[in-house]
This record gives C-alpha cells, sequence and structure tokens, in this order.
C-alpha cells in the first residue's frame, strides 16, 4: 500500500478523487489538504461521500507520502511547491495548467512530464511528476493522435467541444448559475482557449514538425458532467484504412475505445473511458470523441497516471461504469 495526500480538496474534480482513490485496493489516503476548512468531515462538501469516509481535512501536509496530488487553480501550483517540500521519492502529479507546456516543465529540481498515456506510457512509468493534461486538450488530443502520427494534420484542422457545467468548477459565476446555464448554450473563448497549447505541442511532437492549425470552438454545455467533441481536416483517405489507423493505434490502450456506430455522451459519463469514431466524408476525416471532464479528463486520468508510475495494472481503481439511465 502507499499513501496520497491531495491538495485542494473541496472542489468538484477532488471529490472524484477522494471517492475513486477510496475504493483503490493499493493505496491509503493520508490526508485532504484545504487551508480554510480544517478539521471540517470531507462530506460537508462531497454530499455523495457522507456515510462512506471519515476523513477530515487538514491545513497540515505530510511531506513524506508515496504520491501528492495537486487540485489547485491554474497558477497555484508552482505556488504552493514553491512554499511546501515533499519528499524527493514524492510522486507528485498536478492537475492545473501550471506544468504542461515544454517551457513551464521545470520547476526547482522537479522535472514535469505530460500524463496523456496514450501519447507517451513509457516515458510517464519513468516519472516522478506529471502534469495531467487538460480536459478539452484530452478529448480532442486522442480524436487527434492517429492522424498526428500518420502525418494527416497538414491542412487546418476544425474543432467543435462542448463541456457540462462541472467543467467550469465549484466556485459560483454568472455562466455557472442554473437559470443561467439551464436551456441555454454558449461559445467561449473562441480559437484562443488555454489548452491549445498543449494540444499543439503534443500534436506537433508526435507528427514530428509543424501541423496545420488548430482551430477550436469551445462552448458551454446545460449538462452536469461530460465533453462531446468533434474534429474534422481534410485527408483522402478510405474510411476502413481510416478505422485500421485508429484501432492500430489504440491496440493497447485500455481506456480508448474506437467505435464503428454513432457514439453519445452518457456512454462514458461517470468513467475514465474515451469513445472515439472516425469517419471519411467527402475528402475529409470527421471524428468525435466523447469523455468524462472529470474522469477521463482529470481525476481518473491521474489516478490511471500514479498506476502506470507505481507499476500497477493501467485500470486499477477505475472499474466505472458509465452513468447510462
Amino acid at each position: 500500500m502507499i499513501t496520497a495526500g491531495i491538495i485542494g480538496g473541496t472542489g468538484y474534480v477532488a471529490g472524484e478523487l477522494i471517492r475513486s482513490l477510496l475504493i483503490h485496493p493499493e493505496v491509503n489516503i493520508d490526508f485532504v489538504y484545504s487551508h480554510s476548512n480544517p478539521e471540517k468531515p470531507i462530506g460537508i462538501f462531497h454530499q455523495d461521500l457522507a456515510g462512506i469516509s471519515t476523513l477530515h481535512f487538514t491545513d497540515k501536509v505530510n511531506p513524506e507520502v508515496d504520491v501528492v496530488f495537486l487540485c489547485l487553480g491554474h497558477g497555484n501550483s508552482s505556488k504552493f511547491l514553491s512554499e511546501n517540500e515533499f519528499s524527493e521519492r514524492t510522486v507528485v502529479i498536478d492537475l492545473s495548467n501550471d506544468f504542461r507546456l515544454t517551457g513551464n516543465a521545470q520547476h526547482g529540481n522537479r522535472n514535469f512530464v505530460y500524463g496523456l498515456p496514450e501519447f507517451q506510457s513509457h516515458t510517464i512509468r519513468t516519472a516522478k511528476n506529471i502534469a495531467n493534461p487538460g480536459c478539452f486538450a484530452t478529448a480532442i488530443q486522442l480524436a487527434l493522435l492517429p492522424l498526428a502520427e500518420a502525418g494527416l494534420l497538414q491542412n487546418e484542422v476544425h474543432v467543435n467541444a462542448t463541456t457540462g457545467a462541472t467543467g467550469a468548477g465549484a466556485s459560483l459565476s454568472a455562466t455557472t448559475h442554473f437559470a443561467w446555464r439551464q436551456d441555454n448554450l454558449s461559445v467561449y473563448k473562441a480559437f484562443n482557449h488555454q489548452h491549445l497549447g498543449e494540444i499543439n505541442q503534443t500534436l506537433s511532437t508526435l507528427a514530428g514538425g509543424e501541423i496545420g492549425e488548430v482551430n477550436f470552438l469551445p462552448q458551454r454545455g446545460n449538462f452536469t458532467r461530460g465533453i462531446f467533441a468533434t474534429a474534422y481536416t481534410k485527408a483522402d483517405m478510405d474510411e476502413g484504412a481510416l478505422v485500421k489507423l485508429y484501432k492500430d493505434f489504440y491496440k493497447n490502450a485500455p481506456f480508448t475505445h474506437v467505435q464503428d456506430q454513432d457514439i453519445h455522451l452518457k456512454q462514458v459519463v461517470n468513467t475514465n473511458h474515451c469513445f472515439v469514431q472516425p469517419r471519411v466524408v467527402g475528402n475529409k476525416v470527421f471524428v468525435t470523441s466523447i469523455i468524462d471532464n472529470l474522469l477521463k479528463g482529470a481525476a481518473g486520468q491521474a489516478i490511471q497516471n500514479m498506476n502506470l508510475v507505481f507499476e500497477w495494472e493501467e485500470t486499477t481503481g477505475l472499474h466505472f461504469k458509465a452513468n447510462y439511465f
């Protein structure tokens, strides 16, 4: 058994992380840190865990835990690590965007590896510090990785992706209020979403050079959780060859599944799975990708990365059934 700590324990992602680690057969949660809620039961904020766990928040950190998950707002992880030292043997898994780009990957003596298992699982296995991908970035990259490796992203790529309300975090804002979100749909950060940096970094690395511009239109949906993404680009290709390309690429990926039939969001909500459906329409390749933003897009992928580092089966503790009905 290993010990785990969670920093920033009151948000949606932290709640899913706690829920998942409580049933992980190889992990004991040592502490859940919240500087503003010490001694309070976690069930106050994560009411789905009331009666399941007796854990309480703490404002103290154990620097000797085997793994620590940083569930802090973007820009706060680097600050926290500067103010709090962990053992050299402690694996740090950050769920913010602080260390995802190569230029920001070094923090003190810690060098962060980008934690998209379908992209570089072998590198993750030997890492001590992991930058978990963003939720939109995960869905979009999993839709496009096989095309990048095959050199089929030389033309512009057009992406439209819709996320549920939990993608905005637990803090209230005008666009997460029920009266605004319900029966509504909106575009935000068109063409300049913060996840574009990591998307371009991964795809160009896999392609071995420059790729066509990725045009990304993010949307807010009026559902709770999940990401539904579509992407298309010009590429003359037979559909049978395209499907084979995807199935070959993901043949060893336990959580990413290539589908022949139409896919929909309920197939992945509450799971760490990603479904992708590649198609050919005229002279275009069209790919649909679906994930749960809180699991495969955040907490579940963080645990998947932990499993790789500690040499357990990649799926350990992540056998969740979708909330289909």
